[in-house]
C-alpha cells in the first residue's frame, strides 16, 4: 500500500509538471499526459486484477499505449482470460485490449 501511494504521488507530480510543459504527441510518441493517461490506466487495471481472487493467484502483465492495453503472461482457463479482459475493459480510458494471454 506504501508503495502505491508513492506511486500515485509521483503521477501527481508528473501530471503538474505536464501540465506546464504543453508536450505534443506525434503518430509514433505519447505526449505527458498520454503517458501518464496510460500509467494511470496500467495502474488501474493492475490494482483491479491483482484484487480479483479468482485472477490474483496469476502474473498477468499489463501494458498501455494511448488506451490500447495489452494484457499477456499464463493463466490456467479460458475463464480466467475471459474475466482479466471483462475487468481491463471496464476501466476509464481503456480504448482496446489486445488479449496476449495464454492458457497453459
Amino acid at each position: 500500500m506504501k508503495k502505491m501511494c508513492i506511486f500515485f504521488g509521483y503521477v501527481i507530480i508528473i501530471m503538474l509538471i505536464a501540465s506546464f510543459a504543453g508536450c505534443g504527441s506525434s503518430s509514433k510518441q505519447s505526449s505527458t499526459g498520454e503517458y501518464i493517461d496510460d500509467t494511470v490506466i496500467t495502474t488501474k487495471v493492475k490494482s483491479l486484477l491483482a484484487a480479483d481472487d479468482f485472477l490474483k493467484s496469476f502474473q498477468i502483465s499489463v501494458e498501455t499505449y494511448k488506451g490500447t492495453v495489452q494484457l499477456s503472461g499464463f493463466v490456467n482457463s479460458h475463464q480466467a482470460v475471459n474475466r482479466a479482459v471483462e475487468i481491463t475493459r471496464e476501466v476509464k480510458g481503456v480504448t482496446a485490449v489486445k488479449n496476449d494471454l495464454i492458457v497453459k
